[in-house]
């Protein structure tokens, strides 16, 4: 798995960024399309012609390819191109944001026929307002080849290692740690008795090249190779450094491998009852449903008087499953009557779906399997919890933080044990068109008690961060020394610790062992680059709108 595709993989989709970023400064924003409907299915056809705060149905232009799919897509689909051009292409985007962005009042009208790249015009067509903390009110706004969307969708295994690297510096002296390791994986094949990647081992070098200095073109081809194999069968040499100094070279050969949604369970003993512990660090694919249901069960059989929710990692996945995980912690009583949460659509929606024109329907709390991995109707264990512990960093994201915010609003107490989470209220359907996959923020969620402004994230209260949803907890940061479900791990030993006295443990020093603020070593590092790495794989985790009864499409992630 991997939590960045930096050096040159993501470098190359940085550099992409960096060049539409500075095309977004050097161009206006905002406005309308107007276009003469296109006639003719042939590359000759009637050329759409823009006229400001004008525009044609979208549905004009859709699938009016300059260079048309033709067969089936992996899901058995057949492409639905047809020969057009790269000006219907342009128009499409242009005439699809103004009916489905969220903030389609914020976004300048520029002229598609003035661009020459369908990326380098999506790249324009958002917001360029910031939130309160100074980062980008939309900083979800990106595109992909439709290929490899309809692979993470259908939980293809991707050639790797099943391993999650943390990169605390992105640039030369860089600082890429091993956060977690997938079950039976390579990552955990044994070399000299010890498995081959340990929680925060941190690697210096890969296939001979020197991660942490390396500069030239031809070092980070090579370390990318190594960090991010394309096929499965690929042996590459890593020199690591673990926690306790001493150094090591381990050789890794890739397999395809498929995530674990819960990595781990456990049944704390504690004297004031037992306390039950989850590692979920999805949300999706379909199988995450069993997962936690199967993880919840245990936990009720098991009598546990308290639960921490080991977040930490996890960018979200499929909304109903939030609201199924929600309702087992809660139980009936609270969750009767209530919603989970409502969308809100841009302001000329109405009480319309604009993507896909049904009724704006709130998501409830479900209460019993839906068809996902979990029989549908058959009746969910509970909790009956007032209270849940939710351990978070800045990969805390989305769906996940949509259990944090619909808990709070029907009166549940959500303890935050940790780092500031990413802040995503936001959602979208990932929409194809020409074989390109764009993800546009088209809605945002409130809970029941109508909140949903946590753009900035939610804070521990105890947080000297300026900003973000102030919850009660404790600001605890990432500790990789001690395995993640041991109780003496830094964020679980401080949800045990407020559990016992209400009280948190003093803040850690940037310099301790092991323990690191990602969030801030990032921006200190060049956030452009790296929140769209990071982008990338938040499209293969973020909330999903699917239901399991529901076609390919639409597909939508929050």
């Amino acid at each position: 798995m991997k939590i960045f595709e930096l050096l040159n993989k993501t470098a190359a989709v940085s550099g992409l960024g960096l060049a539409l970023l500075a095309a977004a400064c050097s161009q206006g924003g905002g406005g309308s399309n107007p276009v003469v409907p296109p006639t003719g299915g042939g590359s000759g056809g009637t050329s759409p012609v823009w006229t400001q705060g004008t525009f044609v149905a979208s549905s004009q232009f859709e699938q009016r390819c300059e260079n048309p799919r033709s067969g089936v897509d992996i899901e058995g689909t057949p492409f639905p191109d047809v020969q057009g051009s790269l000006a219907h292409e342009l128009f499409w985007l242009r005439s699809w944001t103004n009916e489905t962005y969220l903030w389609n009042d914020e976004v300048v009208d520029r002229n598609p026929n003035t661009f020459s790249d369908r990326l380098a015009y999506f790249a324009v067509l958002k917001t360029d307002e910031i939130t309160a903390s100074g980062k980008e009110k939309d900083d979800f706004h990106f595109s992909e080849p439709t290929e490899d969307f309809l692979e993470a969708r259908n939980s293809a295994p991707r050639s790797g290692y099943g391993v999650r690297y943390i990169a605390i510096r992105t640039a030369p002296p860089r600082d890429f740690r091993i956060g977690y390791t997938e079950a039976g994986s390579p990552a955990e094949a044994l070399s000299g008795g010890l498995p081959s990647f340990q929680r925060g081992a941190r690697i210096l070098e890969v296939d001979g090249v020197d991660l942490v200095n390396a500069g030239s073109s031809a070092a980070v081809n090579a370390l990318n190779a190594g960090l991010f194999p394309a096929t499965a069968g690929e042996t590459h040499t890593f020199l690591v450094r673990e926690t306790d100094g001493t150094e090591r070279t381990v050789s890794v050969t890739s397999a395809d491998v498929t995530q674990d949604p819960v990595r781990l369970t456990s049944v704390i003993n504690t004297p004031t009852g037992d306390v039950g512990y989850i590692l979920f660090n999805t949300f999706s694919p379909f199988s995450s449903e069993e997962a936690i249901v199967d993880a919840i069960s245990a936990m009720d059989t098991a009598g546990v008087s308290d639960l921490v929710l080991d977040l930490r990692y996890n960018g979200g996945g499929l909304l109903a499953i939030a609201a199924q995980l929600s309702y087992m912690v809660a139980g009936d009583t609270p969750t009767v009557g209530r919603v989970f949460e409502n969308l809100q659509f841009n302001a000329d929606a109405g009480g319309v779906n604009p993507v896909t024109g049904s009724s704006n329907n709130a998501v409830p709390f479900y209460s019993t399997g839906l068809g996902f991995s979990v029989t549908n109707g058959v009746p969910l264990d509970t909790l009956d919890l007032p209270r849940v512990f939710i351990l978070t960093t800045g990969d805390t994201c989305s769906a996940s933080e949509a259990v944090v915010n619909g808990l709070r609003g029907i009166g549940i107490e959500v303890i935050l044990i940790g780092e500031r989470t990413c802040g995503k209220p936001f959602g979208f359907y990932p929409t194809d068109n020409c074989g390109e996959t764009y993800y546009t923020i088209q809605f945002q969620g409130v809970n029941d008690a109508g909140f949903g402004d946590y753009a900035d994230g939610f804070v521990p209260t105890n947080s000297t961060a300026p900003f973000g949803v102030r919850t009660p907890g404790c600001s605890v940061e990432d500790d990789l020394t001690t395995p993640l479900g041991d109780p003496t791990e830094g964020l679980l030993a401080a949800a045990l610790q407020f559990r016992e006295d209400g009280s948190c443990p003093p803040p850690a020093s940037s310099s301790s062992p092991g323990v690191i603020t990602l969030s801030a070593s990032v921006r200190a590092e060049g956030v452009e680059m790296d929140s769209l790495a990071r982008a990338r794989e938040l499209i293969l985790t973020n909330r999903d709108l699917r239901m399991p009864n529901e076609s390919a499409e639409p597909w939508s992630e929050h």
